[in-house]
C-alpha cells in the first residue's frame, strides 16, 4: 500500500502542522501538543471541546472555528488522547461561562475525557458532558460499552457550537446536547477496509464480494456480512433499521447526512442520497437539509452511512447558523 508519509510515528504531528500552515487565519495548536484550537477565542461564551483519535479528519480539528468547537483534542491514528492532553485543552480556552465536552462513546474516549474533566474541576473550571451514541447498529462493540458514537456527532457539533455562539449557559447546552443525541440516528457499511499506517495492515479482510454491514469507524464488526447487492437495497437496508430507533414519523422534518468513510466517491454517496429520498417520500417525511460528503471518515475506508435527525424549529435554527470552520462552512 502505497501512501505519502514521512515518517509513521510522525503523522498526527505533522499532519496538525499542516494544517495549521494552511488555515493559519482560523486555527491555533496549544504548543507542544496534538490540540488545535480556534485563534479569535471568543471569551464569553462557553468553550465546547471535542476530539479523539485521528484518521477521521475533518472530524474533529477541522469542526475548530466559529460556530462549532473551540478546541479539538486530536490523538493517534484511531487512539484517544490522554487525559493530560483533554486536561491541557480544557485549560487553553475555558472560560468563565465554562466548557462542555463533547465525547463520541468509546471506551478509552469517555475515560480520558472524564478523567481531565475531574482534574478540570480541580482547579474550579466548570465543565459538563455530553457523549453521542448515535450508532443503531450494535449495543456494544469493541472499544465500547453501549452504542458507538459515530457521524451523527458532526451534527451535535454544530448544533450545540452554534447555541454556544448565541451565548446558550453551559446547563442549556448540555440539555440542548442531549436532545440532540436523542433524535439523531446513524448506520453504516462498508466495501473495503481502511489502510492503518501505523500498523502497516488493513483494518480488518473481507471478501470481494462481500460488503460488511454495521461496522462501527475504525473496523469494528457490525451486525453480519453478505454478498453485495444494488446502492438501492444497501441504503434501504440501512434505513430500516435506523428507523426501528428513530421517533422520525410522517409530517416530521429532518436532516440527512449521508457520510463518506474516506475512499468513497461522491458519485456513489449521491447515487445513495437518491434512494435516501425516496425513501423518506414514501413516508410523508420532509428533508430540511442534506449534507452528502466526507464529514466523519475511516482513513480511506470504502463505504458510507447514513444520519437522520428529526429536527424541532429550535435544531433547525442552530442548524442554518453560519458557521467557518476547515470542514464545515455555512449550511
Amino acid at each position: 500500500m502505497k501512501k505519502i508519509l514521512n515518517n509513521v510515528d510522525n503523522i498526527v504531528d505533522e499532519m496538525l502542522s499542516g494544517m495549521i500552515d494552511a488555515h493559519g487565519n482560523l486555527l491555533d495548536r496549544v504548543d507542544g501538543r496534538n490540540i488545535i484550537i480556534r485563534r479569535n477565542k471568543k471569551i464569553d461564551k462557553v468553550a465546547l471541546i471535542s476530539g479523539g483519535g485521528s484518521g477521521h479528519e475533518p472530524a474533529h480539528a477541522g469542526y475548530v472555528g466559529r460556530g462549532m468547537l473551540d478546541a479539538a483534542v486530536c490523538g493517534q491514528i484511531f487512539s484517544s488522547p490522554g487525559a493530560d492532553e483533554v486536561y491541557d485543552a480544557i485549560k487553553a480556552v475555558a472560560t468563565d461561562a465554562g466548557v462542555l465536552l463533547i465525547i463520541k462513546n468509546y471506551s478509552g474516549d469517555v475515560m480520558n475525557f472524564e478523567m481531565a474533566a475531574e482534574l478540570a474541576a480541580a482547579d474550579g473550571i466548570k465543565v459538563d458532558k455530553i457523549v453521542v451514541n448515535d450508532d443503531v447498529a450494535v449495543e456494544g462493540s469493541t472499544y465500547t460499552v453501549g452504542r458507538r458514537g459515530i457521524a451523527g456527532t458532526v451534527f451535535v457539533h454544530k448544533i450545540v457550537g452554534a447555541a454556544a455562539e448565541k451565548g446558550y449557559s453551559l446547563e442549556e447546552l448540555r440539555k440542548l446536547g442531549e436532545k440532540v443525541i436523542d433524535n439523531v440516528k446513524t448506520m453504516g457499511m462498508s466495501l473495503e477496509p481502511c489502510f492503518v499506517p501505523t500498523t502497516g495492515r488493513k483494518s480488518f479482510d473481507i471478501a470481494n464480494d462481500e460488503v460488511e454491514i454495521g461496522l462501527g469507524i475504525h473496523g469494528e464488526p457490525g451486525t453480519h456480512r453478505e454478498k453485495i447487492k444494488s446502492a438501492e437495497i444497501h441504503v434501504k437496508q440501512l434505513l430500516d433499521e435506523i428507523f426501528k430507533h428513530s421517533n422520525a414519523k410522517t409530517d416530521d422534518e429532518v436532516a440527512v447526512m449521508v457520510n463518506g468513510l474516506g475512499a468513497t466517491t461522491l458519485i456513489e454517496l449521491y447515487i445513495a442520497n437518491k434512494t435516501v429520498k425516496e425513501f423518506l417520500d414514501e413516508r410523508e417525511i420532509n428533508i430540511y437539509k442534506t449534507l452528502v460528503g466526507n464529514f466523519m471518515t475511516s482513513i480511506d475506508m470504502e463505504g458510507f452511512s447514513i444520519s437522520i435527525l428529526k429536527l424541532d424549529e429550535e435544531m433547525k435554527e442552530l442548524l442554518d447558523a453560519q458557521s467557518d470552520t476547515v470542514g464545515m462552512k455555512n449550511l
